[in-house]
């Protein structure tokens, strides 16, 4: 009988159930839609328990692709910064808020000052910046006062899921520690940050946090009616996506980095320990011992099919065939877009200027652009700020980043690669698979049924390398040239940014988005 672990991969928009071997093969997959709801301007938010129906509906797909296999374990990894609460009886008080969701901003200086800034960046080893949601929990109880009263219970998806299967109100390091109010070096929730919200929450209304590769319970037999998964099955700890997608490229050691080019554009390296600075976050590993450093950027293939859809008419989803072909164009169009620079601050920007009132700009626009040469100017623009980025990181640690192995749909496009390798002046290693994140939730599942003594064994195993793209020599004097101006623009713009924030009136109401 073939044994097999399951990664549960829940992201924004769609949930994933992947069956792996020990070789880290994919052997079948399902996955189910997710709904996004958009109830005000800058607002986004899912339903927690339609995140357990298209659970639900994707392993009832997989496990009939699987017929007489033996599942030895069960992980899960999930979207990142999003929180959901519940009352005392466990029922939902409202929607869960997620990682998108841009209401919370104005709550950071606040609860910065409660704690103190670089006080609260030691402990969770997150800078200033809206992102951890522990925002949003600060958000429900300035907005909210008499609902947030009722919180008993405060989850992530990954808590959320782990209740469903087991019934135990559980969860990892690796998916309590994003939520921005987690000791990172204790790996225990911080009383002090829950304490300095407007109305004080008790580490008590918060999930058992253990270590990833952990046995959280098992599935129970309302769980199996449910699901299809066989009840007694071992439930294992896995952790936030960012994580997990770098450990399912085998980032486990320092030298290399992930780089997730996906809705956002995120990239870390491994740490043996919580280095905090600016240039980065900090996050705990799912390898149970060390850090990841994460560099991101809001506005990855969520700027790319916005800008497309809004100035091209060209929906990427809808015609995909319209994508290939702009592809086509822009690898003709010389590098460095005909003249044109982009800064790709579209949601504002993170590391290293932490400025959520920063915006994009597009400069040198003239009557001889055109799709092509602005597309391929959103390429360059992201690969530009990635390069930054990385050396920001590489100054800050004194740790060299040799190579990149890329994940998530971008990693399909080969030009964006080759930009990447060419502006970075590093290779770039397209990943064999692009379910990079629901390998990480396998190999905590191997890890967890005992396949592998840790996570490098199983990583070294499970993952294989795939396609390369290098620097090409002939450009790099050009790209250090383009680079230096690049590195002008932010500074430059900065003090302008503050200024167009005030004059600018709020976003046009959305309509819900189902």
């Amino acid at each position: 009988m073939q044994k097999l672990v399951i990664g549960i991969d829940l992201s924004t928009t769609t949930c994933k159930a992947i069956a792996w071997d020990a070789r880290g093969l994919l052997v079948a997959q399902a996955r189910a839609p997710l709904g996004l709801s958009r109830p005000a301007p800058n607002a986004y938010e899912q339903d927690p328990e339609d995140w357990w129906r298209a659970t639900q509906q994707a392993l009832k797909a997989l496990i009939p692709l699987i017929p007489g296999a033996a599942i030895a374990a069960v992980s899960i990894v999930n979207q990142r910064e999003t929180v959901a609460v519940t009352d005392a009886e466990d029922r939902l008080l409202r929607p869960a808020m997620l990682w998108l969701d841009e209401r919370r901003k104005d709550e950071v200086a606040t609860l910065c000052q409660r704690v103190g800034h670089e006080r609260l960046h030691r402990i969770t080893g997150k800078p200033h910046d809206w992102a951890p949601a522990i925002y949003s929990l600060a958000w429900l109880a300035d907005a909210e006062p008499e609902r947030f009263r009722r919180i008993r219970h405060v989850y992530e998806p990954h808590a959320w899921l782990v209740r469903k299967l087991t019934g135990q109100f559980v969860t990892s390091w690796a998916s309590a520690d994003p939520f921005g109010a987690f000791d990172i070096h204790q790996h225990r929730w911080a009383d002090d940050v829950l304490g300095a919200l407007p109305i004080p929450l008790d580490s008590g209304c918060f999930p058992t946090a253990f270590a990833p590769g952990s046995v959280l319970g098992a599935v129970t037999e309302a769980a199996e009616t449910l699901t299809g998964l066989p009840a007694g099955t071992p439930v294992v700890a896995g952790g936030g996506d960012g994580q997990a997608g770098g450990l399912g490229i085998g980032v486990v050691s320092a030298g290399t980095a992930y780089l997730n080019l996906g809705t956002a554009i995120v990239s870390g390296v491994y740490a043996n320990t919580p280095l905090v600075n600016d240039a980065f976050r900090t996050l705990c590993a799912i390898d149970r011992q060390g850090y990841v450093l994460e560099t991101s950027l809001r506005s990855g293939t969520l700027l790319i099919n916005s800008l497309l859809k809004q100035f091209f008419d060209i929906d990427v989803v809808a015609q995909p065939d319209s994508l290939i072909r702009l592809e086509i164009e822009a690898s003709r169009v010389a590098p460095g877009s005909a003249g044109l620079l982009l800064l790709p601050y579209w949601n504002g920007v993170m590391n290293p200027y932490w400025d959520q009132d920063a915006r994009g700009c597009l400069l040198g626009l003239s009557p001889d652009h055109g799709r092509a040469q602005i597309y391929r100017a959103v390429l360059e623009g992201i690969a530009l700020e990635q390069a930054v980025a990385t050396e920001h990181m590489v100054q800050a640690t004194g740790e060299p980043v040799h190579t990149f192995v890329a994940i998530g749909g971008g990693a399909a496009s080969r030009l964006w690669c080759q930009i990447m390798a060419d502006i970075t002046d590093r290779p770039v290693i397209r990943a064999t698979t692009q379910e990079a994140s629901s390998l990480g939730a396998g190999i905590a599942a191997a890890v967890g049924a005992g396949w592998y003594q840790d996570f490098a064994s199983a990583a070294q195993v499970m993952t294989q390398d795939g396609e390369t793209f290098l620097p090409n020599p002939a450009l790099r004097e050009f790209h250090r040239e383009l680079l230096a101006l690049y590195g002008e623009l932010y500074p430059r713009l900065r003090d302008l940014y503050p200024r167009l924030a005030r004059l600018s009136p709020g976003p046009t109401p959305a309509l819900n988005q189902r």
